[in-house]
């Protein structure tokens, strides 16, 4: 079973940046394509990025050009800089298996606790 612990998040103000970091344990991480998620109050988690195995990424138009997502599989692990950062980016951040090219490919059952990201106006 996958185990997933995202951190990184926090409070920042509109216009700044945040690191965020999902560490994958328990599953074949290499072999996956990975992807961040964010839920906002009261409306339904979607993808933002994902990123193959081979490193090619993908984005929603509303973080393109603001975000990046990136991996490590020696570190199991998956990054999203986020640059730009609008009140509207405020969400739970989740990572999970994903890809934005596949809509079809569902996510590990399991998911971490996310971490809470914070955008004032």
């Amino acid at each position: 079973q996958v185990q997933l612990v995202e951190s990184g998040g926090g409070l920042v103000q509109a216009g700044g940046s945040l690191r965020l970091s999902c560490a994958a344990s328990g599953g074949i991480f290499m072999l996956n394509t990975m992807g961040w998620y964010r839920q906002a109050p009261g409306k339904q988690r979607e993808l933002v990025a994902s990123i193959s195995t081979g490193g090619a990424t993908n984005y929603v138009d509303s973080v393109k050009g603001r975000f990046s997502i990136s991996r490590d599989n020696a570190k199991n692990t998956v990054y999203l800089q986020m640059n730009s950062l609008k009140p509207e980016d405020t969400a739970v951040y989740y990572c999970n298996r994903g890809n934005l090219l596949m809509p079809g490919l569902l996510p590990f059952p399991s998911w971490g606790q996310g971490t809470q990201v914070t955008v004032s106006s």
